[in-house]
């Protein structure tokens, strides 16, 4: 026993050491930056093998380390959020997390609950020094004021800011409106959900030989919508209809929410609507003449239309046609609703008050118009800033929309446009930890729905009872931010990681080793 007990107390306090940032004290704004130390940090950063966007990153890097020559960041791109998402929560508890991270707002809320994991920037931002617009920065960095605010609120998680705004986009609707015509439609300005599912149905008549009478191939989807979460969520919102409360209390499971997915499931079973998870990439079908209305997000309009300039089919299957960008469609186009998306930028917490500042230093110079504007212009993406978007260069580049099918391709564009002249109408959700499987669950019910329909399954009531009890378990629901006591209570940890674990048991085979050996002790006594 005095030989394991050694051994057990040195195996806690090794892991006790790596436990992540439990318990490590709150970020104060050091009064200088120490420019007399050198500085490594890492950055973590999302890229769909678009090169373009990896040069951005790199250039951004050199020239903020060509300013700051004692601040050496690294950089680690990763093919998809959610994969960002997965490292972030388990280095948390190895307490090896980057220091800058491109993450969403929904992510970010299960990072705090890990105790000082992520910094809270209001502080930082109003810092005469190195805040927003500083003195002391050396760079030409955005105002507060220059902060578009829609864009900026939704950073804020309870009552602070954990993230900058990076880029931001919304979704639009991308149209063959060559198709929609010979149909007989002439397309509107403003799009109605009835409207599309009309023609979407209107579409699949097939001519004698079983092909489709609008492009005579054999295979077409009339309506396919990238990201049904944003489906859902969109349309709960255009009709006033709860999803959740900012405190965490889930109210998706209601009357119009079903009405919802019984309106889609007549359209599922037809086949004039879809999915990307059930039939892939909008952009593919719709560039192959095999798709009537393309819902994605403004920054994959690169994708979209007979000239797009990225393109994953072959060039001998894409068919010309006369390609329109227009809104999301409404239910009240006098009062249009559409969601508000993309990156955000947050800083974790370090127990070197001057290495946080120093990622502080680097977060904002992806700030400035030079980084801005040149990574909008790679996809539909809108700059975060009223100083980007009012810069001269980001005005001549909008204005030359259609100038050739590459840099000015006339669908990108137009899609920034769209967000541009749409701003007041945005929205975002609210966000607290289990926000993000909530909008899983919000996609799922139309998933479930699209998939039991071509089933040939019934959709009645006792099938929407069940499907509210399967998402509402299979999200673990009813264990949100709400339900457990709220944001930032004690009990609103989530799961416990699995070093976690394993320290809370060598904690206890460590005390009940101590009690053994102090039984036995006494009992020589």
């Amino acid at each position: 026993m005095k030989r394991l007990l050694p051994l057990l107390l040195l195996v806690t306090l090794l892991l006790t050491a790596c436990h992540g940032s439990q318990g490590m004290a709150e970020f104060a704004v050091p009064e200088e930056f120490d420019a007399s130390r050198d500085y490594e940090i890492t950055f973590w950063a999302k890229n769909d093998t678009n090169r373009t966007q990896v040069d951005i990153y790199e250039k951004a890097i050199s020239d903020f380390e060509a300013l700051y020559p004692n601040i050496h960041v690294n950089m680690r791109l990763y093919t998809d959020y959610a994969r960002i998402y997965n490292d972030v929560i388990t280095n948390i508890s190895t307490g090896t997390t980057p220091n800058v991270c491109v993450s969403y707002p929904d992510h970010i809320a299960t990072y705090l609950t890990g105790q000082g994991t992520v910094v809270p920037l209001d502080g930082l931002f109003a810092d005469e020094q190195y805040g927003l617009g500083g003195s002391s920065l050396l760079y030409d960095g955005p105002s507060m004021d220059e902060m578009v605010p829609q864009f900026l609120e939704e950073c804020r998680i309870g009552e602070s800011h954990y993230a900058i705004p990076y880029m931001r986009s919304t979704e639009a609707c991308f149209i063959n409106k060559t198709y929609v015509e010979k149909l007989g439609y002439e397309v509107p300005d403003e799009l109605t959900w009835d409207f599309l599912w009309e023609v979407s149905e209107a579409a699949l008549a097939k001519n004698p030989d079983g092909t489709f009478a609008v492009n005579g191939q054999n295979v077409l989807i009339p309506f396919i919508y990238k990201s049904t979460d944003n489906m859902m969520i969109q349309m709960l919102k255009q009709l006033d209809a709860p999803y959740s409360t900012p405190e965490g209390e889930i109210q998706i499971f209601n009357d119009t929410t079903k009405d919802l997915l019984f309106t889609i499931s007549p359209h599922a079973a037809s086949q004039a609507f879809s999915t990307f998870k059930i039939s892939s990439y909008p952009a593919n079908f719709l560039n192959a003449g095999q798709c009537l209305f393309a819902i994605d997000s403004t920054a994959g309009s690169t994708w979209m239309g007979t000239d797009a300039p990225l393109c994953d089919i072959a060039p001998d299957k894409i068919v010309r046609f006369e390609t329109v960008v227009r809104a999301i469609p409404q239910f009240d186009p006098g009062h249009p609703q559409m969601i508000s998306q993309g990156p955000s930028v947050c800083i974790f917490n370090k127990r070197d008050p001057q290495e946080v500042l120093a990622s502080w230093l680097f977060a904002q110079f992806l700030l400035t118009n030079d980084v801005q504007i040149a990574y909008s212009e790679t996809e539909g993406y809108v700059p975060v800033t009223t100083k980007a978007q009012n810069d001269p260069a980001y005005v001549d580049y909008l204005s030359r929309g259609g100038e050739d099918n590459k840099e000015h391709y006339f669908a990108k564009i137009e899609a920034v446009q769209l967000l541009l002249d749409h701003t007041g109408d945005t929205f975002v959700t609210p966000v607290f930890n289990g926000s993000a499987s909530l909008r899983d669950a919000a996609g799922q019910m139309i998933e479930e729905v699209c998939k039991s329909r071509r089933r040939g399954q019934t959709v009645d009531e006792a099938y929407m009872e069940g499907l509210f009890e399967k998402i509402n378990s299979l999200y673990r629901l009813d264990q949100t931010a709400a339900s457990i006591g709220g944001p930032g209570s004690a009990d609103d940890l989530g799961p416990l990681p699995a070093m976690s674990k394993g320290l809370l048991i060598v904690l206890a085979l460590t005390w009940c080793g101590i009690a053994v050996w102090w039984l036995r002790s006494r009992k020589k006594e």
